[in-house]
């Protein structure tokens, strides 16, 4: 498969990879760039942490059935006009958060911030679209090290925003970058992905298709628990940052950076390596170094010798892990069939970000005052065992269809 010629700020080729980049990370800053003004959110309000700790939950469960619904859409309809609209109501639903008078409004806007998922989710289609699967899990690399810089910096700005202008000054950023990615993509991305002649209900009695191959629904597990243990770490860390190890908002977002920082290191790997290397191999050390990781840590912790210094710090390895793991399995679930790439890209980020949820909200509710950190390192203990797991059937499964 021949890559396309690529023209930036001309719509009739396909999207500059900068453009997916940047697509991709205002994706991932939404998520995670107000995390250090959880506590002073929760003040602001009037509520509980527990309460506040939902603007996370809920985002990642919306995105999660988002998704479900896109992957299909996009298929039938183009990617272009699905992530032009999900800028726009991004645009508006931030706007929403910045007016809400009480928490519940405001959950309700942020929950509405999660059609900004359709970009994360199309970008990697539309990396797959352009080229073959060995290919796609290189591209599809660069897109996530380039998305690394988002969660790397979000926090971090969120963190620095909060203490300068107030905890709403990440919520106005967050704006201000919805206004100028939709005019980057009205001019630069160009569909790609035909449209099918096919009605939806016809498109969806291929499903089965999709849905009855085992080699995708390992994929999926990799990226699912793997990226589970990021998720839990994103809705319980800030509360171990704050009040089991008494660390300043801005020092939650620069400890954050280094988990980050790891996973764009992980994906310059998979970009450079992939092709060379191979999937199973990359999804298979993606896996084990966060299980490794998180299992010392857990040793660590029952010894009594994690510091902040510590136990933020061996989250630079999570997120090496995550950079290997990602790019390779995702490249992996949209190959299985290409044709319904869409419908593939958006089941497993449905899957993706639905556990994530789940593993978030648990977090939450676990964590406690004087609790410390352990509850948060079991839940992604079991998260990333069983993603290594998925990985050995992955690749056994290969070995028997001689691939």
């Amino acid at each position: 498969m021949t890559p396309p010629t690529v023209r930036f700020l001309d719509r009739s080729t396909p999207p500059h990879i900068a453009t997916l980049i940047l697509l991709a990370g205002l994706s991932a800053l939404s998520m995670n760039i107000f995390l250090p003004s959880l506590p002073r959110m929760a003040e602001h309000f009037g509520v509980d942490y527990a309460v506040m700790q939902l603007s996370v939950s809920l985002y990642l469960g919306a995105s999660a059935l988002l998704q479900v619904v896109i992957g299909p859409l996009s298929d039938r309809f183009g990617r272009r006009t699905l992530i032009l609209w999900s800028i726009a109501l991004f645009t508006l639903a931030t706007l929403g958060t910045l007016l809400a008078p009480t928490a519940e409004s405001f959950l309700f806007f942020r929950t509405a911030q999660a059609v900004v998922a359709t970009g994360m989710a199309l970008s990697r289609a539309i990396a797959r679209d352009m080229v073959d699967e060995a290919r796609a899990a290189s591209m599809i690399g660069y897109v996530t090290m380039g998305m690394s810089v988002a969660p790397m910096l979000g926090p971090m700005i969120g963190g620095f925003l909060e203490e300068a202008f107030g905890w709403q000054a990440s919520f106005h950023f967050l704006l201000i970058l919805g206004v100028l990615m939709f005019a980057l993509l009205w001019f630069d991305l160009g569909e790609t992905s035909k449209r099918r002649p096919t009605s939806l209900a016809q498109q969806f009695r291929e499903y089965p298709e999709l849905f009855s191959s085992p080699r995708f629904w390992g994929y999926v597990a990799i990226a699912g628990f793997g990226s589970g243990v990021f998720f839990a770490y994103l809705g319980g860390g800030p509360f171990v940052g704050s009040e089991h190890f008494g660390l300043s908002a801005s020092g939650v977002g620069l400890y954050f950076g280094l988990t980050a920082l790891g996973y764009g290191f992980g994906n310059f790997l998979s970009g450079r390596y992939s092709v060379h290397v191979g999937t199973h191999k990359m999804v298979f050390w993606g896996s084990l170094l966060p299980a490794a990781t998180v299992a010392l840590l857990c040793v660590m912790e029952f010894a009594g010798v994690v510091s902040a210094e510590v136990f933020f710090g061996m989250f630079l390895f999570v997120g090496i892990g995550n950079g290997l793991l990602l790019p390779n399995a995702t490249a992996g679930m949209l190959s299985v069939r290409p044709h319904l790439a869409g419908t593939a890209s958006g089941v497993g980020a449905a899957f993706m970000i639905g556990l994530g949820a789940a593993l978030s909200a648990i977090a939450g509710v676990l964590l406690k005052p004087g609790s410390g950190p352990m509850p948060l390192l079991l839940i992604m203990l079991v998260s990333s065992t069983l993603s290594v797991l998925a990985a050995l059937y992955v690749i056994h499964r290969a070995r028997r269809l001689g691939m």
